[in-house]
């Protein structure tokens, strides 16, 4: 599968930087989907720094399709569009087969918790991206889902780590403060995203 342009242009490690990539590519894409994408963030506590080495990979599961990527997204200074297009296709809507741009700071996240889980154990993911029509379908049967969910935007995932308990991953989700936290042990996972800091 080719690369998206979209992730050949996401190569800043600088968040400013990376904001700035962001707006251009909001001007291409039309004032609603950058006006869509922002409100992600709005009211956000500042990045968390970049996770340090000199490379950056994630290993995932999705436990709709079976697939599993153990990709390098960021190596040599830069977001890699290989890497990416194997996080964003494993991430996909599992329901349509929609594939959409993940933010990277959502990826820089989920790097730095499976560091500070200190595991090598994959994350199992529940839910990446979801498209409109999903999420519509979502709400229809449950008063949880929200009807903006940042999941729209690729700025969150649901997801559970073998091994560790749920309520570890929460705690340390949390400390991290890089986003909301959404407990769900009922359905055994936990939301993360990169969008304002809240928790429930």
């Amino acid at each position: 599968m080719k690369p998206s342009n979209h992730a050949k242009i996401i190569t800043a490690d600088d968040p400013a930087q990376r904001r700035r990539l962001f707006l251009k590519l909001g001007v291409k894409l039309g004032g609603a989907a950058l006006a869509a994408g922002l409100a992600g963030h709005a009211g956000a506590k500042a990045m968390l720094p970049a996770p340090g080495g000199a490379e950056r990979k994630l290993r995932l599961y999705n436990t709709h399709t079976g697939e599993q990527t153990n990709a390098v997204y960021w190596a040599e200074g830069r977001y890699q569009a290989d890497g990416m297009a194997d996080i964003n296709r494993l991430l996909r809507d599992h329901r349509s087969g929609e594939v959409s741009q993940m933010d990277t700071g959502l990826l820089d996240l989920l790097c730095t918790l499976s560091t500070r889980l200190d595991t090598q154990q994959r994350f199992e993911i529940i839910s990446g991206y979801r498209s409109p029509a999903s999420n519509a379908l979502l709400r229809e049967h449950s008063n949880g889902v929200a009807q903006r969910s940042l999941h729209m935007d690729g700025l969150a995932v649901d997801l559970r780590v073998p091994g560790r308990a749920l309520a570890d991953v929460r705690r340390i989700a949390l400390a991290l403060g890089g986003g909301g936290v959404g407990y769900y042990p009922a359905s055994d996972f936990v939301h993360v995203d990169v969008g304002r800091v809240r928790s429930w």
